[in-house]
């Protein structure tokens, strides 16, 4: 879901060649359910297999993924651990909200009307554990560090940012920011079109939001920034206080010093201090190791192949840009010795 401020946001306009030999960590569940969402049949369908097996996952994590890699960009995916128990009531909603979706799906379906299969198909997109098991499966055996966080996988992305041991976070949400990460990725994709409900496409760009030049612009401390999210909601407190948008919510941070102050004004219906807490005290881990490794063809295609239908020759004309990159990094490597 994410905080709902960007477009307050300064950007800068990235080239894909701007990030040649930079590491970014991505957040795993963030990109996956943007696959899951979009590679799917005109009906709404996903994407399956012969024994009825969702696989867009897959497709999407396989074709991004290898796009990126093959631009020398070194990915580090960053998987959710336990949220935050103020979390429960967000997952809760988008649980009620998929199964209405499915509902609507089916009469949707009864009532032969493709674009209402496609509308409620998306919005019932499930993540499972199975998913996920294979999702990093599949990471693994392109090389690729597989990162679990021990709580919010933005919040271990920014952590490994702000220790420069990543150059930036990259996610569709600006929640990282509030997390800490001094740099945030949006749009980390080679195409330049990203699909929207009901089957439109708007052109996008890759953008990178600095956090030191978000709070230049907003005129804000990053305490006020993490503020600024409480008031207009968070996955922590859906909704935020009524009425309060963005721009309201920085005119009473500028006017008022005083958070607790602030809250107390507008008879705020949660604890804005457990909520700032979770955002200045998450769980985070130094237990990670970021090592690329050469890909794991045979994995690859056990996974894909074999396990999933997938075609052989499409699998394997993927995978020869990497190889080809790889090669290179290898025959580069070894002439610094002659």
């Amino acid at each position: 879901m994410g905080i709902n401020i960007a477009a307050l946001l300064p950007k800068t306009e990235l080239k894909i060649d701007d990030l040649k030999g930079k590491k970014i960590a991505i957040d795993a569940f963030n990109a996956l359910y943007q696959f899951l969402s979009s590679i799917r049949q005109p009906d709404g369908t996903p994407l399956m297999d012969s024994e009825g097996k969702i696989t867009s996952h897959l497709q999407g994590l396989l074709s991004r993924t290898t796009n990126l890699m093959s631009q020398g960009i070194q990915l580090a995916y960053v998987f959710d651990g336990i949220p935050p128990k103020l979390k429960l009531k967000e997952q809760q909603e988008r649980r009620q909200h998929k199964e209405e979706a499915d509902i609507n799906y089916h009469t949707a379906t009864e009532d032969e009307d493709v674009d209402a299969m496609a509308k409620y198909a998306r919005q019932s997109s499930r993540l499972t554990q199975e998913m996920i098991y294979e999702s990093k499966e599949l990471l693994h055996a392109l090389g690729l560090p597989v990162i679990e966080a021990p709580s919010e996988a933005e919040a271990q992305a920014a952590f490994m940012c702000a220790r420069n041991d990543v150059w930036a976070t990259a996610s569709q949400d600006a929640d990282a920011l509030l997390f800490g990460t001094p740099r945030l990725l949006r749009n980390l994709t080679l195409s330049q079109k990203r699909k929207l409900p009901g089957g439109r496409y708007v052109i996008t760009f890759l953008e990178l939001i600095e956090l030191s030049h978000v709070l230049r612009a907003l005129q804000l401390t990053h305490d006020q920034l993490i503020v600024l999210g409480i008031l207009v909601g968070s996955d922590f407190n859906i909704g935020g206080i009524k009425g309060i948008g963005p721009k309201k919510a920085i005119k009473l941070l500028t006017e008022e010093p005083d958070f607790d102050t602030i809250f107390k004004k507008l008879n705020a219906p949660f604890d804005w201090k457990e909520i700032y807490d979770i955002f200045k005290h998450i769980p985070t881990t130094r237990d990670y190791t970021l090592q690329w490794k050469p890909i794991d063809e045979e994995k690859i295609n056990e996974i894909l192949v074999e396990q999933h239908q997938f075609s052989k020759e499409r699998v394997q004309n993927t995978l020869e840009k990497i190889k080809i990159l790889q090669k290179e990094k290898t025959q580069k490597g070894l002439s610094d010795f002659t």
